[in-house]
């Protein structure tokens, strides 16, 4: 028992030496990525090496006694259970152990067995405990049971047992002791680590969903000057670089902050490795000036990480932090940039898919401005011609209304109108078909008072009303009543309703029936048809037509509106 005192000193000693190389590994990019519990095989088999590597630094450092050696081998088997689970703790403890019987000595072969065994029974407890994070204690507890176990096996396999018993006497206290301390503040320095990752996550979560709340709205015009710079003025405000720029393929479409003296927004782009991103379309960290490539000798520019800006898998700019001499990119900044650029990159990508929505939508309000149906056009003719000679005065009227109707039907006007206008080019399109059947037409409206100023889809009941009179007024003989309605509900609403007491019909004409006897109801749906599909696309899913008929008692068209809300595509036009 003399030996007690420096075998425990020494044996401290050699494991706090371990824990300082454990501290300096954590700090090592490579290492800090695997200390995950998702850990891929390859990740795993890393594990396994560098804690084989730790358990034989371990077996180096020991302390000669009696032809043994007292050592913290331990520490790698252990924590590499605790971190990874029974196949990694046991890996290790296999290849340290097979290394500890290779030294030889009455124990090797205990001491083999029982590294095996300890890196096992870490797993184990990592198996248990998945879910939740182990702590010191429980690596402490671990520790303890690995090392009483270790002295189990000596006691059990190594001969002669005397000498085994004199040497447990002496190590089995100091090991237990330090080796178990050690693994407690191996596993607590792992904690920080992860801890400190999911913090600088976290931070850079927190960085990047502040710009985004900034910038969300900035990029829908696509990547320009205007955008550019608000965009990088307001990650320059958010971070702690020394100077933020965004470029396109060729040229600098903002840069604010350090260096603005001569990387001017709207010149070509000066700098290397700008264009390496350009080329490679991988994000680049330049660490030095040089690297930059700046060929301003006074560029108060030192280092800077570069992502590229992706649209459709093709790059289509490059967004750049800088730092000056009074700090370097930490990885907090690495890490921001790579989300800011994925931010921007989805923006952009948003950007493209809403300017094709308008087109599309474009293209479709004028293709409902340019139907003019032929029979429609020649049997107002021939109504006109037939007023000339008579009715001069009622034939002048009806050439100024199908002049109106036209003027409407050809008119972008960014596709919005108030209700006001709209019934102005319903009551033209009706005008014209008075005329034609006299008394068989009446058409009353019901306008709410005030409503008709509200900014309304143009061309969205003049369809309506010529499906009434021709689907469902014109096939009777005595012809019918079209009711126009336009009232505000409680719902915050505005409701517009087109009835008749035709025909009815014994199915949704917006449907597409094959061709043949249903022809004609068919080449009605299309204007119907489209009118949902705007009202869908403009203000959702949940708007659009809702067709009430009943056959022989008539049909009844619903449109519901939200009022108060300003569409998307019409703040873009005036925007």
């Amino acid at each position: 028992m003399s030996l007690f005192h420096p075998v425990f000193i020494a044996l401290a000693e050699r494991t706090a030496l371990l824990v300082v190389v454990a501290f300096l590994l954590t700090r090592v990019k490579a290492f800090r990525s695997i200390l995950n519990q998702c850990a891929s095989l390859k990740e795993q088999a890393l594990m396994v090496l560098i804690f084989s590597m730790i358990s034989i630094l371990g077996t180096y450092m020991g302390i000669p006694y009696l032809d043994a050696i007292a050592n913290s081998r331990v520490i790698g088997a252990v924590v590499a259970g605790l971190l990874a689970g029974p196949w990694v703790g046991g890996a290790t403890g296999l290849i340290a152990g097979v290394h500890r019987y290779t030294l030889g000595g009455f124990t090797d072969l205990a001491c083999a067995i029982a590294t095996i065994l300890e890196g096992v029974i870490a797993g184990l407890f990592y198996h248990f405990r998945r879910n939740k994070e182990i702590g010191w204690r429980t690596a402490l507890l671990v520790g303890f049971v690995a090392e009483w176990l270790q002295m189990s096996i000596i006691l059990l396999v190594a001969k002669p047992y005397e000498q085994a018993l004199e040497l447990v006497k002496v190590i089995s206290i100091p090991m237990s002791l330090i080796n178990a301390l050690g693994i407690a503040v191996f596993m607590i320095i792992i904690s920080l680590v992860k801890h400190e990752e999911e913090r600088i996550g976290a931070l850079q979560a927190q960085r990047t969903l502040q710009v985004a709340d900034k910038t969300i709205s900035l990029l829908r015009s696509g990547l320009n000057h205007v955008s550019s710079e608000r965009v990088a003025r307001e990650i320059l405000r958010t971070t702690r670089v020394a100077a933020v720029a965004i470029t396109d393929t060729n040229t600098v479409l903002a840069h604010v902050g350090a260096g603005i003296s001569h990387h001017i927004a709207g010149q070509s782009i000066i700098t290397k490795a700008t264009r390496e991103v350009l080329e490679k379309k991988e994000m680049l960290i330049a660490e030095t000036k040089e690297e930059i490539g700046c060929h301003e000798p006074a560029c108060p520019l030192r280092c800077a990480i570069l992502v590229p800006l992706m649209r459709k898998r093709e790059v289509v700019g490059v967004l750049k932090l800088y730092q000056d001499h009074s700090r370097k990119l930490s990885a907090v900044d690495m890490e921001l940039v790579r989300g800011l650029g994925n931010l921007i990159s989805t923006q952009l990508e948003i950007a493209e898919l809403e300017k094709q929505s308008r087109l599309l939508h474009d293209a479709e309000i004028r293709a409902l401005h340019a139907q003019i149906n032929p029979h429609f056009l020649f049997n107002a003719i021939n109504t006109i011609v037939s007023f000339i000679r008579f009715r001069p005065e009622q034939a002048r009227e009806l050439l100024i209304n199908l002049g109106e109707y036209f003027r409407k039907n050809l008119h972008d006007s960014g596709g919005y109108v108030t209700l006001a206008e709209e019934l102005q080019h319903v009551e033209a399109y009706l005008s014209i078909e008075r005329a034609r059947f006299d008394d068989r037409l009446r058409v009353e409206y019901d306008i709410e008072p005030e409503v008709d100023k509200y900014v309304v889809p143009g061309l969205i009941l003049q369809p309506l009303v010529e499906n009434a009179i021709k689907h469902g007024l014109l096939p009777r003989r005595e012809g019918g009543v079209v009711s126009i309605t336009a009232r505000k509900k409680k719902q915050g609403t505005l409701e517009l309703v087109v009835a008749d007491n035709g025909v009815g019909m014994a199915e949704e004409p917006v449907t597409r029936p094959s061709a043949g006897r249903h022809e004609k109801r068919r080449l009605s749906g299309i204007g119907l048809s489209n009118v949902r599909g705007r009202l869908q696309s403009i203000y959702g899913p949940e708007y659009g037509i809702q067709i009430e008929s009943e056959k022989g008692k008539g049909t009844v068209c619903t449109i519901t509106l939200p009022l108060g809300v300003k569409p998307y595509a019409e703040s873009v036009h005036r925007g």
